[in-house]
């Protein structure tokens, strides 16, 4: 099946639960697969058609559905991040002068209910870490990092596959969409390199303002985002790259099962 969120991962939970093999395809490289072999109608059918061919000729990789105490976690950190941003437009309300006073009031009630209820959230993320011995550990490790919080740790146990299901800490950068895009052709054209930004987007959104405070006091990432910016990098690419290598070395520690040791940390690729 094509990934579309809430409406795919009921059905793979249960299918996979059931003992199904069931693999979870990125819609736009089902898209881009029929549109190569001339793809025209877009009907139920055809839709259905063209994702099994995709499935018969690619053959993606069977998907696994997370621990129950994941899949909770990510519920949490999930709502978590609703409510901060329903918060943060009620505060750009407060912004406009056509406010009357009572409307400004009912904003500020608002905010206080949704900055309230997600305290409460993540108390109970936290408590569901800490009453899991798995990722209590894993927590721990992250933390370890400078640069990664207890917020950001929680975040990434929610929504980054366990490390036994990804091959590679280059694997795990891809799953952020946080893998280098190259555009190159001959020897006339010759892009800047992008993220793709093919990936969860939860994930690089949790990992940007860590990896600001990461280059500040993170010794292997600050002297990697030097190197970046010496060599004519601009400090946005560089702090891309950055997050790169953070999600990196956040796979690492989980991989290891060892702490953050600067030593090995700056081997990491990038």
């Amino acid at each position: 099946m094509e990934s579309t969120g809430s409406y795919s991962e009921a059905p793979a939970t249960h299918l996979a639960r059931a003992g199904r093999l069931v693999s979870v395809a990125n819609p736009a490289r089902v898209k881009y697969a029929g549109l190569a072999r001339g793809r025209g109608n877009k009907t139920d059918r055809a839709d259905a058609r063209l994702i099994a061919q995709y499935a018969a000729r690619e053959k993606p990789k069977a998907w696994q559905p997370p621990s129950p105490e994941v899949r909770e976690l990510q519920g949490l950190v999930r709502r978590i991040d609703d409510l901060t941003e329903m918060a943060a437009r009620e505060k750009c309300r407060l912004a406009s002068p056509a406010l009357t006073k009572s409307a400004r009031r009912s904003v500020a009630r608002t905010i206080k209910l949704l900055e309230k209820e997600a305290a409460r959230l993540r108390a109970e993320a936290d408590e569901l870490v800490a009453a899991t011995e798995a990722l209590a550990a894993d927590r721990e490790l992250l933390e370890s990092i400078p640069g990664v919080g207890r917020q950001t740790a929680t975040v990434i146990l929610a929504e980054l596959p366990a490390v036994e299901r990804l091959p590679s800490a280059e694997s795990a950068a891809a799953y952020c969409g946080l893998a280098p895009r190259e555009f190159t052709s001959g020897t006339s054209v010759k892009r800047r390199t992008r993220l793709s930004k093919a990936g969860n987007t939860r994930l690089r959104k949790a990992l940007f303002m860590p990896t600001q405070t990461a280059v500040r006091f993170n010794p292997v990432l600050g002297a990697f985002f030097e190197r970046l910016v010496k060599a004519g990098k601009p400090p946005m690419q560089a702090i891309g790259a950055c997050m790169r290598k953070l999600v990196m070395i956040c796979y690492g520690v989980l991989k290891n099962r060892k702490p953050f040791d600067p030593k090995w940390s700056s081997r990491i690729a990038t």
